[in-house]
């Protein structure tokens, strides 16, 4: 498609970093990316911190003047009250996180989250101005069942299901398979799920809904293998796990352009 939409390099921390940790890891790799002269706006990089480092990356970001956005790693459906545990999208929007992870493949396995769980967390999200970053994406065996893009087409649908169209929104194709076992998709591979998936954004919201909207690669994304991700048309970004805690080799990625000729 046309668009022009700004490259979106999102690092998912997962449980990794303590906030003393996390701030030497957001300056070093500010360092970094200032070294080699790449902060000029044409990719935007997001860090996702653990909960517990929010408040010091936030504090850290602002004092600096550090142009990473800033997002969380889920969010309650809930907005207040007796739920032990859960963090509201209010209290991420006061710290002024931009971005917030709903239904990771870890949260969906792990935590028996349903395709309507995530759903009611992607309205809790908009509710307070956060742009959900909704994962989708398909295991081995449901790959041998269904196919690539059958799995990840049905748990967006149902999540954007009661989507405004002028919502903001990312989603993330995560290869379930790919994820920690060093292999991932092949371009042709994550271009054919992703062009599937603005599909039914135009389908769920309308065509400007997915000219717009960034969708993302996740799966063993890695300094050596993000350009040809991003050469396809409609890979906009990736959401990188492992990866992302190291601090050259997260630079790489966010520097891919040097290896695509942009």
């Amino acid at each position: 498609m046309g668009a022009v939409r700004t490259p979106l390099i999102a690092g998912n921390w997962k449980m990794n970093l303590d906030h003393l940790q996390a701030v030497a890891f957001v300056q070093k790799l500010h360092w970094t990316l200032k070294d080699a002269r790449h902060e000029d706006g044409s990719v935007e990089v997001a860090v996702f911190p653990p909960f517990t480092d929010l408040r010091t990356v936030q504090t850290l970001l602002d004092a600096d003047k550090i142009p990473f956005a800033l997002g969380a790693q889920d969010l309650s459906p809930k907005d207040s009250g007796a739920y032990t545990g859960d963090v509201s999208g209010a209290f991420l929007a006061k710290l002024d996180a931009r971005y917030v992870i709903i239904g990771h493949s870890e949260r969906r396995e792990y935590h028996h989250e349903t395709d309507e769980v995530v759903a009611s967390k992607v309205q809790a999200a908009l509710r307070h101005g956060l742009v959900p970053v909704i994962c989708v994406g398909e295991t081995a065996e449901d790959l041998e069942k269904y196919g690539a893009s059958a799995v990840p087409v049905g748990q967006l649908k149902t999540a954007l299901a009661d989507v405004p169209a002028d919502a903001d929104i990312v989603v993330a194709y995560e290869p379930v398979w790919a994820i920690g076992s060093g292999q991932a998709a092949t371009p042709d591979q994550a271009q054919d799920v992703c062009a599937k998936l603005r599909g039914v954004v135009a389908d769920t919201l309308g065509a400007d809904a997915a000219e717009r909207t960034r969708v993302l690669y996740g799966g063993s994304v890695k300094a050596a293998n993000i350009a040809s991700f991003m050469r396809e048309p409609d890979v906009d970004g990736a959401l990188v796990g492992g990866a992302s805690l190291i601090v050259d080799e997260f630079a790489a990625i966010i520097r891919y352009q040097k290896h695509v000729g942009v």
